[in-house]
């Protein structure tokens, strides 16, 4: 099976809370075995984020992340669990965020608000 899903079998891309926007922005990340950098944000909210890769980790693996803003000239780093994954070209998989606080938050909306390529997806 190419996608996998989070716990329960229901698909976690279907229970999103917050909107996801559609970005030019990219991340750097530590899997369980090595740091990975420069990976493209397919989209993000403030709950998380899609992101592509060339190796995908395990649904529930915790990943340190440092997220980059070219354009504000900023990073927030963050810690996420993988909720989905693709192993199918191109490759990606999804990221719940576990500890944003409220600054992060701010500096995360106003990237969307700035960068967005149109409405929610």
């Amino acid at each position: 099976m190419a996608d996998e899903q989070g716990a329960a079998g229901a698909d976690p891309r279907n229970r999103r809370v917050d909107p996801r926007y559609e970005i030019t922005a990219y991340v750097d990340y530590t899997g369980t075995s090595e740091v990975l950098l420069y990976h493209r944000i397919e989209n993000i909210s403030l709950g998380g984020m899609s992101i592509q890769t060339a190796s995908v980790e395990e649904i529930g693996t915790v990943v340190d992340l440092v997220i980059n803003f070219p354009d504000l000239n900023t990073t927030i780093a963050a810690r996420g669990e993988v909720s989905w994954v693709n192993r199918e070209e191109p490759m990606d998989m999804g990221i719940r965020f576990l500890d944003l606080d409220e600054e992060r938050k701010d500096v995360l909306r106003k990237f969307i608000q700035a960068t967005k390529k149109g409405g929610p997806i």
